[in-house]
């Protein structure tokens, strides 16, 4: 028999590479997006107490009813936005599963999806297995700002779901106000809906975060996806969720419960406890990566690097064209092997890369040991 791959065009993903040839030549790994350094011994504690207590068993579809709770808690805290816990909120393995769920509810056979590029890697697979048809928007460097003409010229009668990433992965960079204004302009006449990924939403080095949650207007036919994953230095637990309103979390919850029906119950509980214990925790998150941004920012500021601006997330984007002509992968290939550092090559989040662009992505969730050792490597190039 021949198997016609329903992804043809799809391999092993760029993360997954860099990261085992950094174990393969023993680089400092900053290329895969987590920590190097421990989550909070409380939270641990509450997960292997809940584990012990026998919180072993299925988990309501939806989620635990207190996370559920505690979640809806933490949005009214950071937006002011009063959500439905049982209703609104839906609790999800980890953000990829929530953002593959609400494109498989909502795509079509030959439904348009508009992303902006670069953008994260799944969203264009999992629009392709929905039968839907990919609109991409490139963002130049080196803000990253959307041109909305260009937005708008692409929307049409087939435009079904838009996908917006503040803060950026990869670039670091952070939607304004006007940018959710003119979004919000452009499709207002459209039959169309959205899906905000926020997993770094309290990453942001602004003085206040831009989110759908406080547009009243885009919350009303969005889905915005976060990650306890991201806030709370967990990415293994694959702990995520989704606030939408109820007609969308009920379409999004009629494939999530046939992906994974429920995620850890015992995680659920640790994570509904620790927010009710220590619910301050999102807000000093940005303080903390700020901190780290700025080390690593400053130990190579007399290196031959270019770096772009970062206003968000723990990523932090490096020009190499003062190096080296080489493409992006092979300039990271040479990095692991040369200089023992791994990063990741922004083009493999275009699906046309711009010509001559020469950039590359480091992860700084690492320990400010391994910032140092990382810098002192890259700055002999």
């Amino acid at each position: 028999m021949t198997l016609a791959s329903k992804l043809p065009l799809v391999g092993t993903t760029i993360f997954t590479q860099m990261s085992a040839l950094a174990a393969e030549f023993g680089a400092l790994n900053l290329s895969q997006g987590f920590p190097d350094f421990a989550p909070d011994q409380r939270l641990l504690d509450r997960a292997a107490t809940a584990i012990t207590l026998g919180n072993n068993q299925y988990a309501p579809m939806t989620g635990l009813p207190a996370l559920r709770e505690a979640i809806a808690g933490l949005i009214s805290q950071h937006y002011g936005r009063t959500v439905d816990a049982n209703l609104e909120v839906t609790v999800t393995s980890g953000a990829s599963e929530a953002i593959f769920d609400a494109i498989a509810a909502l795509v079509r056979p030959g439904d348009e999806v508009v992303l902006f590029d670069p953008a994260y890697d799944l969203y264009e697979p999992a629009v392709l297995l929905a039968g839907g048809v990919w609109r991409r928007l490139a963002l130049t460097a080196p803000d990253f700002r959307p041109d909305w003409q260009a937005f708008e010229a692409v929307l049409g009668p087939k435009t079904r779901l838009v996908i917006i990433n503040s803060p950026h992965n990869p670039t670091g960079s952070c939607w304004q106000e006007q940018d959710l204004a003119a979004l919000w302009q452009a499709i207002k006449s459209q039959d169309c809906y959205l899906i905000s990924d926020e997993v770094y939403e309290f990453i942001h080095f602004g003085e206040t975060a831009v989110s759908v949650h406080k547009h009243s207007q885009l919350r009303d036919r969005a889905l915005v996806v976060s990650s306890f994953g991201k806030s709370f230095h967990l990415t293994g637990w694959k702990l995520g969720y989704v606030v939408a309103p109820a007609a969308l979390s009920a379409e999004l919850r009629k494939v999530h419960q046939f992906v994974t029906f429920c995620t850890a119950t015992p995680l659920q509980a640790a994570m509904a406890e620790h927010l009710k214990a220590l619910p301050e925790e999102t807000f000093t998150l940005a303080g903390f990566y700020r901190q780290k941004r700025d080390l690593l920012r400053d130990l190579l500021a007399g290196s031959r690097f270019k770096l772009l601006p970062c206003d968000g997330t723990y990523f932090q984007l490096l020009d190499y064209s003062a190096i080296s002509d080489e493409d992006d992968l092979s300039f990271c290939q040479r990095l692991v092997k040369d200089i023992g550092v791994a990063a990741i090559p922004v083009s493999v989040f275009y699906a046309e890369p711009p010509a001559g662009q020469r950039l590359i992505r480091l992860c700084f969730a690492k320990e400010d040991d391994t910032l140092k050792e990382a810098a002192r490597r890259l700055s002999q190039l």
